[in-house]
């Protein structure tokens, strides 16, 4: 089954395939101008469709990958994470639950610039947005138990983030350094003028002996 869905008509829920989905998807948000202001929409919630995007940033839809990229351009700007924790595809007229292993978003290039305060950390993202780390756009890192590693998150947009994939991450703390934040020595990165720890030092230390 698809979807769980109560409501009746014809929208996201009822779309058989990713033809039908992006067709309606692109007359909601009239695909091309931008991103839509889905913030500010607020619509019924119309149930669970039976779309999944994988930790590695693949997208499923009914158990099979969608492998058109336009296809998951297209309905990543329709993505939004609500103060409940779900992500919900999102129009103006219905709101739809997807399944979301980890973030909906991975991070596969950065470039760094300029040093010190003055550095600018840029990412792009699996499905084409690019952000600067920094105030509007965060920087957080996580440790992973399973594996004992750090997995690092950049806030993209709203609520939604971007996994830093691991290349990337090593890419990135490449242009690491010691801060010194409220008198204990961190290894962290800067970028736009802000600070994100990533570790005490001495850890860092020690993992590297």
């Amino acid at each position: 089954m698809a979807v769980h869905n109560e409501a009746s008509g014809s929208g996201l829920a009822e779309a058989g395939d990713t033809a039908g989905l992006s067709a309606l998807i692109s007359r909601a948000t009239r695909a091309g101008k931008g991103l839509p202001p889905v913030e500010r929409w607020n619509p019924d919630f119309c149930g669970d469709l039976d779309m999944e995007i994988r930790a590695d940033g693949t997208w499923f839809y009914l158990g099979t990958p969608i492998g058109r990229m336009p296809l998951v351009q297209l309905f990543s700007t329709v993505l939004r994470k609500d103060a409940d924790g779900r992500t919900y595809l999102v129009t103006p007229v219905e709101r739809v639950g997807i399944r979301v292993v980890d973030a909906p978003f991975v991070a596969v290039e950065m470039n760094a610039s300029g040093q010190g305060d003055g550095q600018v950390i840029t990412f792009r993202t699996n499905v084409g947005d690019v952000v600067e780390a920094g105030p509007e756009h965060p920087l957080r890192f996580v440790d992973e138990a399973e594996t004992g590693g750090l997995k690092p998150y950049v806030l993209v947009r709203g609520r939604l983030e971007a996994l830093v994939a691991r290349p990337v991450m090593y890419e990135l703390v490449a242009h690491g350094e010691e801060v010194e934040i409220d008198g204990c020595l961190m290894f962290a990165v800067r970028s736009n003028g802000a600070i994100y720890p990533v570790m005490p030092a001495g850890e860092l230390a020690r993992l590297s002996a």
